[in-house]
């Protein structure tokens, strides 16, 4: 994925593709268990810039479902922005409404208020941030919110669903002529257009 992309790009990418190709054929995920959900989320010491504090976090099933509501409105929303594309083949077929998907993520986002934070070093212009109101943000809220921010900004043009055979990832297009979220997935493509073409002419 490319480094350069924002805090709130790279934890949405993140959630989105916590469901994947498992490498036989099939959809993995890896937000199943509340087990899994405190793994991925201890695996990012800064849960994107909306004041989630991974560190010590222990999902339980009311955690694990909420997450997996802000996934599922997530990929939705998703699947319109690369329109006219195709969504992702892994959940294409069970979309939620983008209305709810919107609702959703905005019902969220308002878990955690909160406030503007000035700050002004010396020889540099001032710089306003947005801080959680008491303490760390829910966690809900911070995926949430580094949704919308996503959605919002200019890096939402560069995203795109992969459809090399059997990939269900989106990922976000570094040049023009990308097609496919990484090599290998390039090379399967090319595998199987020159299968099907020697399959036509045979």
């Amino acid at each position: 994925m490319n480094a350069s992309i924002g805090a709130d790009a790279r934890l949405a990418l993140d959630l989105a593709l916590t469901i994947r190709h498992d490498g036989h054929g099939g959809v993995a995920d890896d937000l199943a268990t509340a087990e899994g959900l405190t793994a991925w989320v201890r695996a990012r010491t800064e849960t994107g810039a909306h004041g989630f504090e991974a560190r010590g976090f222990e999902a339980d099933d009311t955690d694990l479902a909420a997450v997996r509501e802000v996934r599922a409105a997530v990929r939705a929303l998703f699947a319109r922005a690369v329109l006219p594309g195709e969504p992702s083949p892994a959940d294409a077929a069970r979309l939620m409404p983008v209305r709810d998907a919107v609702e959703r993520l905005n019902t969220r986002a308002a878990l955690a208020p909160t406030v503007p934070v000035l700050s002004w070093t010396e020889g540099a212009d001032p710089v306003v941030r947005q801080e959680p109101a008491h303490g760390d943000a829910e966690l809900t809220a911070a995926l949430a919110r580094a949704a919308i921010a996503f959605l919002a900004g200019p890096d939402r043009q560069r995203l795109r669903a992969c459809h090399a055979p059997r990939c269900v990832r989106y990922f976000l297009r570094d040049h023009p002529r990308q097609e496919w979220c990484k090599p290998s997935c390039g090379n399967r493509a090319r595998v199987a257009r020159h299968h099907e073409r020697h399959k036509k002419t045979a």
